[in-house]
């Protein structure tokens, strides 16, 4: 296993309280909590059990605890087999009683913090996690944030809750803030192998983060401070989302000039230095990508800066979707057909290839708008049964079979289960907008 840090003599100098958590780390007798049990807390709790701790998951929702208890993963990324033999062994178990607080030695805070329709944070999750940790709390824990959130989240929001109870952090207890960087259906890249960035409150705190993340995980990176941590993930968000702004507006662009915008792409990046490939789509979807900078947004503006931007890019790759709707009425149109009762197939509708994820996927926005135009929808997803729109609920529909009775098959998400050679022979018309039709060739293919 990877030991980077073997931080025994600045942790003996901290306190008696630091010594004893990470001689508990080191010997893997230390109890190891996650609260939070999605794509990132599961994932966690996995390597800490595949490592040699005794994992506690705590989660909110019932069916969830009961589902692992049960030994079976409902995220795409852990594996069944793998998660039954922990819980078989007792490595690892599921509640949603947060008392167990009071046994655990680490605690790692896996929660979701949504945006608001305000475009501000919605800190409730880690706000009502810290409160149970703190009325459950006792000396000599280690408590690490992993939700993403903006700079100054761990000092401000959590530190003061967890202070509540009478403990000194830094001395009694240790606080750090150390983002996930999960990417789901990344075969190459997992929980195990992508390096962890960890900042904590104090030297000490950090140097216990890093010791006990080490156990489990491949390779470990130890900044100065929670809110460096804190920035780290927000400037790797922004980083994607103001490129893949860039390459939108480029795609408007060309759009406009009769080029083609992936052959333009394909040939910048064949230059070894410099340049980075990112390509055009549909609109943003995910947790993070659409999100994750507009709390660097919101933050900056309390600092009295405009994060313009930001700003931009999230009103680009918020059109696309109206450009990708624009796009079928225009394609229909040049075949003499009105966008309104024509039927509209979504081919793929989960926010990226090969998950079941929909948390803000382009395609609700599609979907919603061509149903406000009066268009016939129906979509199929293997990995989505169900596409909730407005109060309409709609089934998944079989794709080659859809694909020949559409007026219009939109490719909205490139799964790579669907036959996309049978689609193009029987579709009247295809808008592609994630070049998943690349290199074939059709008069009835229209590209982003």
């Amino acid at each position: 296993m990877h030991h980077q840090v073997q931080p025994a003599t600045a942790v003996v100098a901290a306190s008696s309280h630091a010594e004893a958590l990470a001689e508990k780390i080191r010997t893997r007798t230390a109890k190891v909590g996650v609260v939070g049990l999605g794509y990132v807390g599961l994932p966690l709790a996995v390597e800490f059990a595949r490592s040699g701790f005794e994992v506690i998951g705590i989660d909110v929702t019932d069916s969830k605890v009961a589902l692992i208890n049960a030994g079976r993963s409902y995220v795409k990324d852990v594996d069944n087999g793998l998660l039954q033999q922990f819980i078989d062994s007792g490595k690892m178990h599921a509640t949603t009683d947060f008392s167990v607080i009071r046994d655990l030695d680490t605690i790692n805070i896996c929660v979701p913090t949504p945006l608001r329709k305000t475009k501000d944070p919605d800190m409730s999750f880690i706000v009502s996690a810290s409160q149970e940790i703190a009325a459950n709390f006792g000396a000599g824990k280690l408590v690490i944030l992993e939700s993403t959130t903006y700079p100054g989240t761990t000092d401000e929001l959590v530190l003061p809750i967890l202070e509540k109870s009478g403990f000194k952090a830094g001395r009694d207890f240790f606080l750090c803030f150390s983002p996930e960087r999960v990417d789901p259906g990344n075969q190459a890249f997992q929980t195990r192998n992508i390096p962890k960035v960890v900042g904590g409150l104090t030297p000490t705190c950090t140097e216990l983060g890093v010791l006990l993340y080490s156990q489990a995980l491949e390779k470990v990176v130890p900044v100065s401070s929670t809110q460096v941590a804190e920035m780290v993930k927000l400037l790797e968000n922004t980083f994607r989302m103001i490129n893949i702004g860039l390459v939108n507006e480029l795609a408007l662009m060309c759009e406009r000039m009769g080029i083609n915008v992936w052959e333009v792409i394909e040939a910048a990046a064949t230059k070894p230095f410099g340049f980075m490939p990112f390509y055009p789509g549909p609109g943003l979807g995910g947790h993070c990508i659409p999100i994750d900078p507009f709390y660097l947004s919101w933050k900056s503006k309390q600092a009295g800066i405009e994060a313009r931007f930001i700003e931009l890019a999230g009103h680009i790759n918020g059109q696309m979707p109206h450009f990708v709707v624009d796009k079928v009425q225009n394609a229909l149109n040049d075949r003499g057909k009105p966008l309104r009762n024509s039927h509209v197939h979504i081919l793929g509708v989960a926010y990226k290839r090969d998950i079941d994820d929909m948390r803000e996927s382009p395609a609700i926005d599609i979907a919603h708008l061509l149903l406000r135009r009066g268009a016939r929808v129906s979509y199929s997803d293997s990995y989505v049964p169900v596409l909730r729109v407005d109060s309409q609920e709609l089934f998944a529909q079989n794709a080659e079979a859809m694909a020949a009775v559409a007026d219009c098959v939109v490719i909205v998400t490139d799964h790579s289960d669907v036959p996309y050679a049978n689609i193009v022979k029987n579709a009247h018309l295809i808008v592609d907008t994630r070049n998943a039709l690349k290199g074939m060739k059709s008069a009835n293919i229209v590209r982003l």
